[in-house]
């Protein structure tokens, strides 16, 4: 939750340029820090397959907690692709790029199209009237009082917890990304196609080596637990009671991302396996800054501090937030449209 009075859209534009020069200080990778993040990443995640392999003639009690570990590293796997995607892991655009598609693969995750579609979610978070790409679909109070009885139905379904966390991710990463956007330029449509054609192969090679049903099981529970904790990480990061939306009009991109994205403030376990992305302000405000920096910057100015943190007890609220209200300006349960009809409400 975010404290009112850090506004960033009522602050002074030399504010706004101090904090921007902040940050940009943490920018610049670290070769080093980023070979040696992909040396503890890919490679106990390379490890944890050879030993579900091994596993495999044991038993699947040894084979599937290794798998559920396996999930986890994929999570910090795609943070590395998605610093990639923002050009913040190296330097160079041609190693971005290259390791890029290679967590791509890995993560069954287009990167070219991804790293296009991922591109106007920053550069739209928290605009109410460019929402819903590369974002949890959100409708108003107003808009639901409004929708057909199918199209609520649809969204009650889209935002219900077991869909959205559990059957959403596999098809997520399985089906959906396998079809390339109408919108999409020639290379984000080629990305894609050139990444399932990938992924037959790597497919096909691990069903040689593991056998083809203990290939898929294995993959499957990998993703659901990936998908399961990225699709929650990335929902909480946008999803909370006094997350800040605007009109297109009145919308600023600093306000948007200190007060529109969350401050996540997890235990060090799960901070390292999700590569620092409970830093989510800053790296709305700067998402050029590699994961191993976020940390830094948030503690290098004070009005990154001032930002409220959300913990895992209070992030859990947010499975009963489905609708903004644009009268509270905050996002509200269903139970608050019970609440319109009373004459004292103020959004009656």
């Amino acid at each position: 939750m975010h404290d009112d009075s850090t506004s960033a859209s009522d602050a002074r534009p030399a504010d706004k340029t101090a904090w921007k020069e902040a940050a940009a200080q943490y920018q610049q990778p670290s070769v080093g820090r980023s070979a040696w993040q992909m040396v503890n990443t890919l490679g106990p995640y390379a490890l944890l397959w050879y030993l579900m392999h091994r596993s495999l003639a044991v038993s699947w009690w040894l084979t599937v907690p290794l798998a559920v570990l396996a999930g986890a590293f994929l999570v910090r796997v795609f943070i590395i692709f998605h610093d990639c995607g923002h050009g913040a892991f190296f330097k160079s655009r041609r190693a971005n790029d290259t390791v890029g598609f290679i967590t791509g693969l890995l993560t069954f995750t287009p990167y070219f199209h991804w790293r296009w579609e991922h591109a106007i979610h920053h550069a739209t978070a928290g605009d109410l009237d460019r929402r819903n790409v590369g974002d949890i679909w959100t409708m108003t109070v107003q808009e639901y009082l409004e929708a057909s009885p199918w199209k609520k139905f649809q969204y009650r379904l889209a935002r219900n917890p077991v869909l959205l966390f559990v059957v959403a991710p596999l098809l997520l990463f399985l089906v959906w990304q396998r079809i390339p956007s109408p919108k999409a330029n020639a290379r984000e449509r080629r990305s894609v196609h050139w990444m399932n054609l990938a992924i037959v192969g790597m497919a096909a090679a691990m069903s040689w080596a593991f056998g083809f049903k203990n290939y898929v099981l294995l993959q499957l529970i990998v993703m659901l637990v990936a998908g399961g904790g990225g699709v929650w990480m990335f929902y909480v990061q946008h999803q909370f009671e006094d997350v800040y939306w605007e009109r297109g009009k009145d919308w600023d991109y600093t306000a948007a991302a200190l007060r529109g994205s969350s401050f996540y403030k997890l235990p060090r376990v799960l901070q390292w396996f999700s590569g620092n992305i409970g830093f989510h302000h800053i790296h709305h405000l700067n998402p050029r800054i590699p994961n191993y920096n976020l940390e830094k910057c948030h503690q290098s100015h004070p009005v990154f501090q001032d930002v409220r943190p959300l913990t895992i007890l209070s992030s859990l609220k947010s499975f009963n937030l489905r609708l903004w209200d644009e009268k509270l300006k905050r996002l509200v349960g269903y139970r608050h449209l019970k609440e319109l009809n009373k004459p004292e409400h103020p959004s009656a």
